[in-house]
């Protein structure tokens, strides 16, 4: 069902509105039969696309509010998430930042809306990795991430202008006797070892050594606890990927019976 503009050869051209078979609806504009340009899309689920279209994919500028209440506001190509955009989240958190081919690409922001804090890095296929800082409310940890795992040589920073320097270790799990060896670390967090408390310094993971400060008391229960809490990766990733999930089964009914 459509009511709008057609060209000389009777496709849908310019201005126009049309209702498709699975009650999805679309408001916009048409290119010789094509949804091109400023458009939106209504999807019977409740979710909705407003924004840009080329030859009937979501493709430049546009706002997608999903089912859940979660919604994207940036880029988008050839249907999918890719360039610069804004995501929130269903439980309030949002990841402002690149994306490339649907997932979290490149450098972006990732706010937990329960505690406040912030992951600020690099993100690889949807998942925290390369150097970044996770800000918490009276201290950061500085360092590198790995499949949203904290890895390797890093600091604790406090606000009350102290540093902890340290390392993430992988422990191994104990296997019992004949057991075939697996990979453990898909299955057992990280440890933070600490080596040493400085001043604030302007050292990074990427220097050789830490610079040279007094010993210190490894057994600090203040840091002890804030190892434990580092960081809580993939809570996130699920809905996201629910959300993708809801977006290809409304791209279906949206690709669905329109002529």
């Amino acid at each position: 069902e459509y009511d709008g503009e057609r060209n000389s050869e009777g496709e849908r051209h310019g201005r126009g509105r049309a209702r498709l078979p699975n009650g999805d609806t679309y408001d916009g504009e048409y290119e010789h039969g094509f949804r091109s340009g400023q458009g939106t899309y209504r999807f019977r689920n409740g979710a909705c696309y407003t924004g840009q279209y080329l030859q009937n994919k979501k493709h430049g500028k546009g706002i997608f509010f999903y089912p859940d209440g979660s919604k994207y506001e940036g880029d988008w190509v050839n249907d999918q998430r890719h360039g610069y955009g804004e995501y929130t989240y269903a439980n309030g958190d949002t990841y402002t930042g690149e994306w490339f081919n649907h997932n979290r690409h490149g450098q972006g922001i990732y706010v937990y809306n329960d505690t406040g804090s912030k992951y600020v890095g690099g993100w690889v296929h949807g998942n925290q990795e390369g150097d970044a800082e996770l800000i918490h409310l009276n201290h950061r940890f500085k360092g590198k991430f790995l499949n949203g795992n904290p890895v390797g040589r890093g600091k604790y920073i406090f606000d009350i202008g102290c540093e902890q320097h340290g390392e993430y270790i992988q422990s191994e799990q104990d296997k019992g006797e004949g057991e075939e060896e697996e990979e453990p670390s898909l299955l057992v967090e990280p440890k933070w070892k600490a080596s040493e408390i400085t001043k604030l310094t302007l050292w990074t993971p990427h220097g050789e050594n830490p610079p040279s400060a007094r010993e210190a008391s490894l057994e600090a229960p203040s840091l002890q606890e804030i190892s434990s809490e580092v960081v809580s990766p993939g809570q996130d990733a699920g809905e996201e990927d629910k959300g993708s999930r809801e977006e290809e089964e409304n791209k279906d009914h949206e690709d669905q019976g329109e002529e």
